[in-house]
């Protein structure tokens, strides 16, 4: 079975030479999708000690994760600005299911606000969290 596009993983807006890094890592995280993520981009995600400016950020994200804020300040720690960040949760109904409202309070918090949401998954949802922008 050839994998050419997968109409999920295009949306999320990636291009080929970006360099994408991963957070929260599980077994339940959606394996297609991060091969069709790696496809788009041309090479592996990067985990989460990679030290280097990186040009998209995804987290994996369930309710017993912890501190959501505290995770996406980690996550922007070496984002390019302007850099995308994607906030991957568990759908509604499903284990781990954070709600729209923590994620709102979380991406406010760090700095961030959260766009569109969409099913990007069979079990999760994908929330775009661009930065509110500094002021002039």
């Amino acid at each position: 079975m050839g994998q050419k596009t997968d109409p999920q993983a295009d949306r999320l807006g990636f291009a080929p030479g970006q360099v994408v890094q991963e957070f929260g890592w599980d077994d339940d995280a959606d394996e297609g999708l991060r091969e069709a993520i790696e496809a788009i981009v041309g090479g592996e995600l990067v985990d989460e000690d990679y030290d280097d400016v990186t040009d998209a950020v995804i987290v994996w994200w369930r309710a017993e994760d912890g501190d959501l804020t505290d995770m996406l300040v980690d996550a922007l720690t070496v984002l390019d600005d302007g850099g995308a960040v994607w906030l991957f949760t568990r759908k509604p109904g499903r284990s781990g299911h954070v709600g729209h409202d923590e994620i709102q309070e979380a991406a406010t918090t760090a700095g961030l606000h959260a766009m569109t949401t969409f099913a990007v998954a069979e079990d999760w949802s994908a929330t775009r969290l661009s930065n509110r922008g500094r002021g002039r």
